[in-house]
C-alpha cells in the first residue's frame, strides 16, 4: 500500500492514518543527541545500584539478582483518605468529577548491573525478571483491580536513571487504555466467538508480513495499526492466557527467549542501546477471569530514522488522529532482517 490509507485498532477501536508517501520526504527535523557511552558495571552514584544510598535516604542491599522496593516518590499511595479529595463531588451530575484513588508502587531492578540492560542480559536472567513479574503481580492482583507493569527505557524516553529497571503501580481502578481494550476484546467476543488477540495472533502467524520474531509459545509483531513507527505487539501465539500468573513453566521460558532475541534486535536496528517505553495488559483483577481478555505487551520506541532521529507526536496527531510514514510491514521486515546476536563488543 503506498498510497494514503487509514488502518483500524482492533483494541482500542481508534483509527490510524498511514502516510508512507511521506517517508520519500527530505528530513531537517530535530536531531537527538547519540546515547551517552557504555555504562559501568556499578555507579557509586547511583541509586538504584547494590549497597548505593536512594534519594530517599533508604540504602540498597547488596542484591545478587533482580531486586524490587517500593517506590521513594509513588504516583499512587496505600492510605489516600477520601477526604483529601478536592472539593468537587464524586457525583456523575456534577461538572468537576473527581474521585480518590489508593495504589502502590514498586521499583525494579533488573540486575545489579548497572550496565546490563534486558537486552544485553542473559536468557538466564532474564527469565528471573519473568518470574519477578509474575510474583508481584500476582501479589498487587490480590488488592488492586489493575497493575501495571513497564519499563521506561533510555533519557529519550524521560527515564532519570540509567541503571536497568522497571515499574509496577497498582491501582483501585481501571485506566483508560484498559478500559478501552476490555470493551474492544468483550465486543469481539459476543460478536465473533473468539478471543480478540488469539485470533489475531494466529491471523499474523499465518501472514507472516509484520512478524518480527516467533517461537513455539509467543509471537512479535509490528501490529497492523502500529502507531509508533517500531511498536511491537508481544502475545501468546496458540493458547488463552490472560495474565502472568496463566503463564505455565515452559511458557515462561519462551517468554524469556523471544525478549532476548526481540530487544536484541531493537539495539541492532540503529547499533544503539535503543530506548522505549514497554507495559503489560493482564485481565483486570476486579472483573473476574473474563473469557475475552489475552495477556499482551506493547513495545513503544520513539526512533525514526536513526538512533538520533526521533518519531514527535504533534500537530495533526494530537488535534486530529495518529499518523505514521512507514507501513507496519516495512518497518517488520527491517527489525526481522536484524540480528538477534548482540552487537560486537555488547556483553550478555
Amino acid at each position: 500500500m503506498d498510497h494514503p490509507h487509514r488502518r483500524f485498532n482492533r483494541l482500542s477501536r481508534d483509527w490510524v492514518l498511514v502516510s508512507p508517501h511521506r517517508a520519500q520526504r527530505p528530513w531537517q527535523g530535530k536531531v537527538e543527541p547519540a546515547a551517552s557511552a557504555r555504562r559501568p558495571p556499578h555507579d557509586p552514584r547511583c541509586y538504584l545500584c547494590a549497597g548505593n544510598e536512594r534519594a530517599s535516604g533508604e540504602r540498597n542491599p547488596p542484591y545478587t539478582s533482580t531486586y524490587v522496593f517500593a517506590n521513594d516518590f509513588a504516583a499512587l499511595l496505600p492510605g489516600s483518605p477520601h477526604d483529601a479529595v478536592p472539593d468537587p463531588l464524586a457525583e456523575e451530575s456534577h461538572l468537576l468529577l473527581c474521585r480518590p484513588v489508593r495504589g502502590e508502587c514498586r521499583v525494579i531492578c533488573f540486575s545489579p548491573r548497572h550496565d546490563l540492560t534486558l537486552a544485553r542480559m542473559p536468557v538466564e536472567g532474564i527469565r528471573v525478571v519473568v518470574e519477578t513479574w509474575l510474583r508481584e503481580s500476582r501479589d498487587l492482583r490480590s488488592r488492586f483491580a489493575w497493575v501495571q507493569i513497564f519499563e521506561n527505557k533510555g533519557e529519550i524516553m524521560g527515564c532519570s536513571n540509567p541503571h536497568p529497571h522497571g515499574q509496577i503501580w497498582a491501582g483501585d481502578f481501571i485506566p483508560n487504555e484498559a478500559a478501552k481494550e476490555d470493551a474492544a476484546q468483550k465486543r469481539w467476543k459476543e460478536s465473533h466467538g473468539g478471543v480478540l488477540l488469539l485470533d489475531y495472533a494466529r491471523t499474523e502467524a499465518e501472514c507472516g508480513d509484520r512478524v518480527v520474531v516467533k517461537n513455539k509459545s509467543w509471537i512479535a509483531v509490528v501490529p497492523w495499526w502500529a502507531v509508533w513507527p517500531y511498536e511491537i505487539l508481544l502475545m501468546p501465539r496458540s493458547r488463552h492466557v490472560p495474565s502472568l500468573s496463566d503463564l505455565a513453566a515452559d511458557e515462561q521460558d519462551d517468554l524469556a527467549d523471544i525478549l532476548k532475541r526481540l530487544l536484541t534486535r531493537y539495539d541492532n536496528l540503529f547499533e544503539t542501546d535503543f530506548p522505549y517505553s514497554m507495559g503489560w495488559h493482564e485481565s483486570p483483577s476486579a472483573a473476574g477471569p473474563e473469557g475475552w481478555w489475552q495477556l499482551h505487551a506493547h513495545f513503544y520506541p520513539p526512533l525514526l530514522r536513526s538512533a538520533t532521529v526521533k518519531k514527535f507526536m504533534v500537530g495533526y496527531e494530537m488535534l486530529g488522529e495518529a499518523q505514521r510514514d512507514i507501513t507496519p510491514e516495512i518497518a517488520a521486515a527491517r527489525l526481522r532482517n536484524c540480528s538477534d546476536h548482540c552487537l560486537p563488543g555488547a556483553k550478555a
